[in-house]
This record gives structure tokens, C-alpha cells and sequence, in this order.
């Protein structure tokens, strides 16, 4: 994306975003003086695409319309005044960029997304027309281009792979105990490199005596596809049991068909794919760090499990990017609410926009400010704001959801949007010295508020693979890979994308030991609990580090370069720990309140059960219940779980008691779905 948004900029300069008290509304449906703001550039835009927020005055009209289309793709909005713009631009589609899902339709609405439409119309009209002619209407809200999103890691390069030695061990191995040492990131004793320091690693080990990590806690990893068949990965794969794996049939009805692992947003159907040509098998890579199975094969993930199935955090695969192609900020923002409304508590993004810092010779700056991230990619930011305030559940383990974003690989003293924005997580890079790695971006416009560092690796620095991340691959995009299709894979990887799932996998665990210890956070303390669970490095940041510029690719003939230490102080974050964070879930700081049990919203003849052994600490049971009004809604209890039935509209207060003499008031609301779908 360019640091400069020309368009909008000029539309602003000549005067067209100022209104008046008295407006004057014309036949055409234009309201005099007043035109929407457009977001994003026409050059670096999908053709023929716009995506377009309308104001609530006319989501009546526009729910109407779509009503008649049962696929909910529409050609025309049944607002005359659009229409007449999509007819002479030969619109052939116009859709909610959010389908409908009646579990979340409510929320959605309170968030305006629902407003959100993408209209498709013939690639041979000037953009910037039929988007100035959209602006001038007094119904639109917002005019925004579908902006190209390009990977921020270079697609030609695949990651390194093991040496015939050390893959054979990786594949038959008896015992992870010297696997671990290749996973420094994990377990740093100083000995995977010459050079390494011991220490310098998220501190697993303590960590993992207390939890392991819990299949309650879901991880989107918004991405290229995750290889979800994977030996070390499929037993903590996210799985929509309602679904079958690409089918065309949306099963669940939550507006996506044949979601069984996740999503493919890029072809618009289930089937998630990592063996495209150009893909990388980033996503399996961020996967395994995250969530690789402790099962006695290959690596393990910092909250895979102990082991046993059913134990490890389970990961979603949010599809964005696939083969040689680019990715749009409309499939990103489908995926970030996609990853919401699933379930999903924490949001992998090993993903950004370029520096606003970066040199000009290596590429196009990017944002500089909050301001002018949050003003140029709109949709993107309403849907982050969405997943951090709803995911979740406000009577389960977190109520919203944590964004985790890569700093971005850039040599930039600025870290990248979306990351640099405060709300979110940034990680920068570390590599086994505890030394910034060589291409890592710092310094956040936000301060260091939301700064955390974490291993990402550093082959350039050591003049060896093994200072990268070694983490599960799909074979095909492993360099040299000569594994026969039964075999899986497993390489090297370097970045702030490296570097990012290690925080995400700590967030992961401790979420996972707060839900062992029945214990509830908000988000935002979360996040702050995280940013303070952190070792200081800057005793670490003195002097030069050398590096090799290109190692991986050239060799010896590399160019020798330096990095000023003293600049990184302080403008890095510190190192993510693991033990700390789950000694600070023992304590009761930073908003830990004890779980409740759920107000429980229930369609009108339809059941939810409540399980109540995510409510009480185990060897703990509910004993008996009562309704106060039993003709709104049946409830019964079984074996900790509560079953209610809602029976006539309305609300009534009830109660349950448990075997430690605890009682707890919850409230029932029993609902009528509504001719759309929802509650």
C-alpha cells in the first residue's frame, strides 16, 4: 500500500467532505454538498470492484432486496439512485461483503457491518468514476477500493530444508529431547548454533509443568492454507463438525459452505489448499509453532497438548492467500469475522502492510499513523475492532479477542500496520543471542505500549540455518524436498512471521491454563497481562551485530553489514515468557475474575446446552437448578450439563448450586428467529 492516498486526498482538498444544517436533497439522489469519504488508491486496487458502506437509513431497503435473491448475490441494490450508477457501470453483482449467520446476525448489526456491500461491475470502467459517482450519494457512507494485499515474504524462496540425518531423526524419532534443541525458540541451551545464548527463548519448559495447552482455545491463523492433514498437525485442527471438507452445502448455516477446517477466501469455498504452485507453506509453519502436536513425532508446538489427543489448542485455517496470487483487504476482513463468529479467541496475522519507514529502494512506504491506516482501509479496521471486541464469550475463559501482527521484515525503524496499532500486538524479532534478528522492523508510532519480542531466527546473522525457526512444511515447499508423499515435512523459516506465532502460541497456553483454572479476563487485560509477561533485553542492546546480507541465497559472497544495537533499546518490546504468564494467572491482577455461569439466549423450540464443567473447577457438580418462570423455558440437568429449551417468548431469571454450596443466578431469553435468519 502507498503512504500517500491521492484520490482521497483530492476529493478532500476541493472541498466535498463539508455539509451544512440545512441540507438540500436533489432528484437524483445526491445531497448537495455532502459527498462520502473514499478510501485507498485506484492503482493498487482489484478492477471493477468497490466496496461500499451504506447508511443505516436504508438497510431496509437493502435487506428487502436481498431477500429476493436466495444465494444472497444480488445485480441491483432497489435503491434507484445506485442502481442508475450500477446499471451504466454494468454491474453484475452486489452482495453484503458479510453473509448472514443467524448465530451472530444480532452483533453484527450493532456493529454496522451488515451496512457492507461489494459491488462487481465491468473491468473496463474507470474506477475512480464510479467511485466519485457513489461518493455524491446521499446514501452512502463510505466509498472504499478493494486494495491488493501482496505477501509480505518473498514467494520464490522456499523454506530450508533438514539434512538426511536430521530428517530421519525428525521422522522415526523415540523421544523429543533432541528435537527440542533444534527448537531454540522453544528451549534455547545455547548449543543449536555457535553464537546462541542460553535463555534467550519464550521459557517453555517451567511453563508446560503447569499447562499444556486446551482444546477450548481456538487460534485463526489468517494466512496462506494450513496443511491440516499434517502428521504433527491434524489432531489440533480446528474441525466444524456440521461440515464436510469442500462441499458446496453450508451445513451450519453461518454463511459459509464446507468450513470443515476453516476457509478459503481467496477461491470462495472450503477447500483449503497449500499445495499451489508459489505456495510457501507459511500458514503450516506458523501452524506448527503454535500448536504442533507433542506426539512423539517431529516437533512440538508451544500449545500442542501432552501428548494425548484432544489436548492441544486446536488451529483454524482463515485462507487469504494461495499459489502465485494476491490477496485483497476484502478477503482479509471476511476472514478476521469469519474467525470470530467461529470461535476463534486469538488472530494469527503473520501479515502487514509495508513500513511507512521503509527505504524507498527496497519499496513503497506505507502508513505513518493510526490516523492514516484507520482512514485508508476502513473495512479492514472495522472487522479487526470486531474481532477484539467479539470474539469471545462474556461468560467464558476471554470476552473479545487478541490480535497478534508481525512487525514486518523490512531493516525499518518503524514497525508495520496493521500491528503499529495500539489495540493490537506487535512482535518484532529476536535471534538465539537475544539480539534483534537483522531484518526485523521497530519502533512503534503507538510507543512501546504494544511492542513484544519473540525468537524469529537469524540464518543471516549466523551463517546457519539452524538460527532460523524450524517448524512443520508441507513437502512441496521445502527446498530440495525429495520426501515421498507419505512422509511430512519439516524446514527452516526466518521473519517477524517466525517470530509472531511464538507470541500467539504463549497467548494460546495461557489462555488454556486460565480455562484449566476456571478463570475469566477481558481482552484488553489480557493483552496487558501478555505485554507484561516479558523478560528486558536492554542489557542485550549494546554495541554491533554483524550480519551477512542474503546469506541464505549467495553464500560466502555476501555482503558484511552492521546493526547499531543502542537504537533497538526500548523500541522493541521484551521477550515474551511463558512462565510468567501463567504465574501471572495465578495471581489475581489484571481483571481475573472466577467464570460465571452464561446467560443463555435460546431460538424459540430450539435447545442450548450449557456445560458446566467449564464453569466449576473439576470434582466440582452442579447438584440442583431452578427457573423462575418454567413456562419460558424447559431445563434439565445431566452429567454437569445444563440443557434449556426455550418454550415461549420471553426472559426469566434462574439458578443453579453446586456440590462446593455455591449458587449462581444466570438469565434466560428465549427469542423468535426472524424471516432473515435472525435473532
Amino acid at each position: 500500500m502507498k503512504k500517500k492516498y491521492i484520490f482521497a486526498a483530492l476529493v478532500s482538498a476541493m472541498g466535498l467532505f463539508s455539509c451544512s444544517d440545512s441540507e438540500t436533497f436533489l432528484e437524483s439522489g445526491v445531497q448537495e454538498n455532502t459527498v462520502a469519504p473514499i478510501s485507498g488508491l485506484a492503482d493498487e486496487a482489484v478492477e471493477g470492484e468497490l466496496l461500499i458502506k451504506f447508511k443505516p437509513e436504508v438497510e431496509e431497503v437493502l435487506e428487502n432486496a436481498q431477500m429476493l435473491s436466495r444465494s444472497g448475490v444480488q445485480t441491483r441494490s432497489s435503491i434507484p439512485s445506485v442502481d442508475e450508477i450500477l446499471d451504466i457501470a454494468g454491474a453484475y453483482t452486489f452482495e453484503r461483503v458479510f453473509p448472514v449467520d443467524k448465530r451472530h446476525e444480532e452483533r453484527t448489526r450493532k456493529n454496522g457491518l451488515h451496512l457492507w456491500y461489494v459491488v462487481k461491475f465491468d473491468k473496463d470502467m474507470d474506477l475512480n468514476k464510479v467511485a466519485l459517482d457513489m461518493s455524491k450519494l446521499s446514501e452512502v457512507a463510505t466509498v472504499e477500493y478493494n486494495q491488493v494485499i501482496k505477501r509480505g515474504y518473498d514467494t520464490t524462496k522456499k523454506a530450508k530444508g533438514l539434512n538426511s540425518a536430521t530428517r530421519e531423526a525428525i521422522q522415526t524419532l523415540g523421544s523429543q529431547a533432541e528435537n527440542m534443541k533444534l527448537q531454540w525458540g522453544i528451549g534455547n541451551d545455547g548449543t543449536v548454533v555457535e553464537g546462541a545464548r542460553a535463555g534467550y527463548d519464550v521459557n517453555c519448559a517451567t511453563a508446560w509443568e503447569k499447562c499444556q495447552g486446551d482444546p477450548s482455545i481456538i487460534v485463526a491463523v489468517v494466512d496462506e492454507g494450513v496443511m491440516y492433514n499434517h502428521e504433527d498437525l491434524a489432531n489440533n485442527m480446528w474441525i466444524n463438525p456440521a461440515e464436510t471438507f469442500g462441499s458446496d452445502e453450508d451445513a451450519d448455516g453461518n454463511g459459509y459452505a464446507g468450513d470443515k477446517y476453516g476457509y478459503n477466501f481467496v477461491a470462495g469455498n472450503g477447500h483449503i489448499s497449500y499445495t499451489q504452485t508459489g505456495d510457501t507453506g507459511h500458514a503450516t509453519h506458523v501452524a506448527g509453532v503454535i500448536a504442533a502436536d507433542n506426539n512423539e513425532v517431529g516437533i512440538r508446538g508451544i500449545a500442542g497438548g501432552n501428548g494425548t489427543p484432544g489436548t492441544g489448542v486446536k488451529i483454524m485455517s482463515c485462507q487469504i492467500f494461495s499459489g502465485n496470487g494476491s490477496s485483497s483487504v476484502l478477503n482479509q476482513a471476511k476472514a478476521i469475522k469469519y474467525a470470530a463468529d467461529n470461535g476463534a479467541v486469538i488472530l494469527q496475522c503473520s501479515w502487514s502492510a509495508s513500513s511507512g519507514r521503509i527505504n524507498p529502494l527496497m519499496g513503497t512506504p506505507g502508513f505513518t499513523s493510526d490516523e492514516e491506516w484507520s482512514s485508508s482501509v476502513v473495512l479492514q479496521k472495522e472487522a479487526l475492532e470486531y474481532f477484539i471486541h467479539n470474539a469471545g464469550d462474556p461468560n467464558g475463559v476471554i470476552d473479545g479477542g487478541i490480535a497478534v501482527f508481525a512487525a514486518g521484515n523490512e531493516y525499518a525503524p518503524m514497525v508495520s500496520y496493521p500491528g503499529a496499532y495500539g489495540d493490537f500486538v506487535c512482535v518484532t524479532a529476536l535471534d538465539p543471542a537475544g539480539k534483534p534478528s537483522c531484518y526485523t522492523n521497530y519502533v512503534s508510532p503507538s510507543g512501546s505500549k504494544n511492542l513484544i519480542a519473540a525468537p524469529g531466527g537469524d540464518a543471516n546473522a549466523f551463517k546457519s540455518e539452524k538460527a532460523s525457526i524450524l517448524s512443520t512444511m508441507p513437502n512441496s515447499a521445502i527446498e530440495g524436498s525429495d520426501l515421498t508423499a507419505s512422509q511430512s515435512g519439516y524446514g527452516y523459516m526466518d521473519g517477524t512471521s517466525m517470530a509472531c506465532p511464538h507470541v500467539s502460541g504463549v497467548a494460546a497456553l495461557g489462555l488454556s491454563y486460565a480455562a484449566q483454572l476456571r478463570k475469566h479476563y477481558r481482552a484488553a487485560d489480557f493483552k496487558d497481562l501478555l505485554l507484561a509477561s516479558v523478560r528486558d533485553l536492554s542489557s542485550n542492546l549494546s554495541g554491533e551485530k554483524s550480519y551477512w546480507e542474503n546469506w541464505g541465497s549467495v553464500g560466502d559472497a555476501a555482503p558484511h553489514l552492521r546493526m547499531n544495537l543502542p537504537a533497538y533499546r526500548d523500541n522493541i518490546g521484551g521477550l515474551i515468557d511463558a512462565q510468567a504468564v501463567l504465574d501471572n494467572i495465578d495471581g489475581s491482577n489484571y481483571g481475573a475474575q472466577p467464570m460465571r455461569v452464561p446467560n443463555v439466549y435460546v431460538a424459540l423450540d430450539a435447545t442450548e446446552v450449557v456445560d458446566l464443567n467449564r464453569v466449576y473447577a473439576e470434582n466440582v457438580t452442579a447438584t440442583e437448578f431452578n427457573v423462575v418462570d418454567s413456562s419460558i423455558a424447559a431445563v434439565s440437568l445431566n452429567n454437569n450439563q445444563l440443557t434449556v429449551k426455550g418454550t415461549k417468548v420471553g426472559t426469566t431469571k434462574a439458578s443453579v448450586t453446586s456440590s462446593d454450596g455455591q449458587t449462581q443466578e444466570f438469565v434466560i431469553t428465549v427469542r423468535k428467529a426472524t424471516g432473515n435468519g435472525w435473532m
